[in-house]
């Protein structure tokens, strides 16, 4: 059963910095937005090794570092670049319309 995604606007994409993600919430979720290029991208907020926020980390080489312990992620992916996280983010759909960004959960 697919369940439809609900989009939610968040910020203006002008807002995102190109090497500090930017945390947000919907409902009872924590997201890290990272832009790359011009693109956004969309997160779990949590790193999946110990309980840090992501966005207090940085981005570089399309990778979120996560600040506790210097997990890496692909943004774009949720994938695990680095130990000591064995488990995979989340992502989220993005799409940017008129400047915003909305996220699909």
């Amino acid at each position: 059963m697919n369940i439809p995604l609900q989009w939610h606007q968040t910020i203006p994409f002008s807002q995102l910095d190109d090497e500090e993600p930017t945390q947000i919430r919907i409902d009872d979720k924590l997201i890290a937005l990272c832009k790359l290029g011009d693109q956004a991208f969309a997160v779990d907020d949590v790193c999946t090794h110990e309980f840090a926020s992501l966005s207090d980390g940085i981005i570089e080489n399309d990778c979120i570092e996560c600040p506790l312990h210097q997990a890496l992620f692909d943004i774009r992916t949720g994938k695990v670049l680095s130990p000591p996280a064995l488990i995979d983010l989340a992502v989220y759909s993005v799409k940017i319309e008129n400047g915003m960004i909305w996220v699909g959960v």
